[in-house]
């Protein structure tokens, strides 16, 4: 089976977006660029589509006009290794967008990313349940989710 490609439709900024995703992530590319032609619903030589690849997953940016835009129904996960992985991708993504909270935020094209560390995922594994609720505690008071507090919340008796 071929891999399923998200399509992200875009008002006319798919090809900058595409630029932007592709310059954060390590092993991504801008794969391929179409545009408008004569007798389309776009202006002639306006960039259609864009093929591009985040860390070898296959995406698609298509400028369709202003008729639909993103909400956080979807979103992209990024599970990050530290604390300086997320802050990296917090402010790339805050930088003209929009911090949520619980490690959620919209970039500046309006497309939904939770930056979630590595670390939230094993302290929510931990076999001692009171752990695990003082971490989900500390997590649901956050925006960035930090790491140390995540810890510190998950460790305090």
């Amino acid at each position: 089976m071929k891999p399923i490609t998200p399509c992200l439709w875009f008002d006319t900024r798919g090809e900058e977006a595409a630029k932007f995703y592709t310059s954060l992530f390590p092993n991504s590319r801008i794969t391929e660029v179409t545009h408008y032609g004569p007798n389309t619903p776009g202006p002639e030589g306006q960039v259609l589509t864009v093929s591009f690849e985040i860390n070898g997953q296959p995406f698609i940016a298509l400028n369709g006009g202003p008729q639909f835009t993103f909400d956080e129904a979807i979103s992209f996960e990024i599970l990050c290794a530290d604390q300086d992985e997320v802050d990296r991708y917090w402010d790339a993504f805050t930088d003209g967008g929009e911090e949520s909270q619980c490690g959620w935020v919209k970039d500046r094209f309006g497309v939904s990313w939770q930056v979630v560390p590595e670390r939230l995922y094993e302290l929510m594994r931990d076999p001692d349940d009171a752990k695990v609720q003082r971490a989900m505690q500390a997590m649901l008071k956050m925006r960035k989710l930090d790491v140390a507090e995540l810890e510190k919340a998950a460790e305090q008796a």
